[in-house]
């Protein structure tokens, strides 16, 4: 049965729906960047509150900005908006659940006045990010808005007010700002959901920079007026596959063009500085508190830093899914000393939070077996993840004195896996948007056995800590003279 308003009502009773008539949702969130991970998280939670008779004035309107986000407005398209959320639980249980929060989808290439009129409209108070890390377009040396992107530079110097269409989020946000204020209407709060260390101030500071390009005065009036809360968002959730769709369709009789699927485990911490108001989010258990801070470190220093810790030396070694991984007992037991010895010691207090739990569960959630996320997935766009999840936690350790070395295989086993060749001779398909450039650089071994350290923007100053590249310049070798999983055997059995 094909997925759409008219068949709601004839769905299977094991897939659960909106109990809420749709019809009486009206938009008050645009969100920027509708993926799967978007889907399973911010809007899973505001369906859940509709499901609870509130928040039917928080309707999500997605913008979809690229020329591949044409796929989901014809998909969204095709059958109202609505999407199947499946719940994968490592006893094999599917659990679906139709969310029916999102609204509307917008493509910007289409329409962007469109977009511009949803985001003035005084009815929207919220403007979402999920644009990935590499979105906010940080320099990794100076932390300053970098402004070389050819869409950037186009939404510069473009006439917006003149009636030019914006091109980036930038553009959209900045625009739609000097529009509202121009109207007197009070400015929207931007919430970056993204996987960065103070997500809102990032977003904040970049965004603020993008507008004194345009406009000095605006910059300053976003800076004083606009809200960006910082949180942090915790899913695992891999890439819908081919398999995912058909095992929805064969054992539920459900039809949807794009499903998405994640895991049983969800947080959302969320900073409460929504000045225009927002949905009650904690009536769903997402917790709100005054300081995110040491709930974010947590998650990008375990749960993400780890991530990259299994990945590569996972692949390396012939692993093509993260289960695959964290059921091996030399990855789990390399994994969990990288959290307990080098990850946690970096970590202030998280009020609430038992870390040996939280390190454990992380372990039981890499090895659900139904998941499947790819090592591929994990793998991609690691130039903008190294340096914001684990770079960070090398710094502090090598200040303090702490252990290093597994940080120190990792990043060996990132260079190691950039030159994009696997231990049996095959080709790796490097999926970074500075791959031309970590490529280069890590096939400069043998001739360079640092050449990999020596790009600052990605690793500051660790080549010149000795102690640092000592460690490393030992892993890089044996991972070439002996492979990974002997390179992690003999630093594991010397522990």
């Amino acid at each position: 049965m094909k997925l759409s308003q008219a068949t709601l009502g004839d769905l299977p009773a094991e897939v659960a729906r909106p109990a809420y008539d749709r019809s009486d949702v009206t938009p008050g969130i645009v969100h920027f960047g509708v993926g799967g991970f978007h889907r399973a998280h911010q809007a899973m939670y505001l369906d859940a509150l509709m499901n609870d008779g509130k928040a039917l004035d928080w309707g999500i309107v997605g913008v979809g900005l690229m020329p591949g986000d044409a796929r989901m407005r014809d998909a969204m398209a095709g059958q109202d908006n609505l999407y199947t959320l499946v719940v994968k639980h490592p006893d094999g249980r599917l659990e679906p659940r139709v969310i029916g929060a999102m609204v509307g989808y917008l493509f910007a290439p289409d329409d962007a006045g469109a977009v511009l009129d949803r985001m003035v409209d005084p009815a929207t108070r919220i403007v979402s990010l999920t644009v990935t890390e590499g979105g906010y377009h940080v320099n990794q040396v100076t932390g300053e808005f970098d402004a070389n992107d050819p869409v950037l530079q186009a939404d510069l110097a473009a006439d917006l007010a003149g009636g030019d269409a914006p091109q980036s989020m930038f553009g959209f946000v900045v625009e739609a700002a000097r529009r509202r204020r121009e109207a007197g209407t009070e400015p929207f709060t931007v919430m970056s959901c993204d996987n960065l260390p103070g997500n809102g101030d990032v977003a904040k500071k970049m965004i603020v920079a993008f507008a004194r390009l345009k406009d000095e005065d605006l910059g300053d009036w976003i800076e004083a007026n606009v809200a960006f809360p910082n949180c942090m968002v915790d899913r695992i959730t891999p890439v819908t596959s081919q398999e995912d769709i058909a095992a929805l369709a064969d054992q539920f009789g459900v039809e949807d063009a794009w499903p998405v699927v994640c895991e049983p485990y969800t947080q959302w911490v969320l900073e409460d500085h929504f000045p225009t108001g927002r949905p009650p989010f904690e009536d769903v258990e997402v917790q709100i508190v005054d300081d995110v801070v040491p709930y974010e470190l947590m998650k990008l220093r375990l749960l993400n830093a780890s991530h990259q810790a299994l990945c590569y030396l996972g692949y390396l070694s012939g692993y093509r899914y993260a289960h695959e991984v964290a059921q091996d007992p030399l990855f789990a037991g390399f994994l969990l000393g990288y959290m307990e010895e080098e990850g946690s010691p970096t970590l202030p207090e998280v009020p609430g939070v038992d870390l040996n739990v939280y390190r454990r569960q992380l372990i039981e959630r890499f090895a659900n077996p139904e998941v499947r996320d790819t090592l591929a997935r994990l793998c991609a766009e690691s130039s903008d993840r190294i340096p914001k999840w684990l770079v960070p936690v090398i710094q502090a350790n090598l200040e303090s004195g702490g252990a290093f070395e597994r940080s120190a295989l990792v990043v060996a086993s990132w260079a190691r896996y950039a030159e994009g060749v696997d231990e049996d001779g095959q080709p790796i398909e490097i999926v970074d948007r500075f791959k031309d450039r970590v490529t280069a650089a890590a096939r400069t071994y043998p001739d360079d056995e640092l050449g990999f350290l020596r790009d600052r923007d990605l690793f500051g100053t660790l080549v010149e800590s000795e102690a640092f590249t000592t460690a490393y310049a030992a892993f890089l070798k044996s991972l070439h003279d002996n492979g990974a999983r002997t390179t992690l055997e003999d630093l594991e059995s010397n522990r």
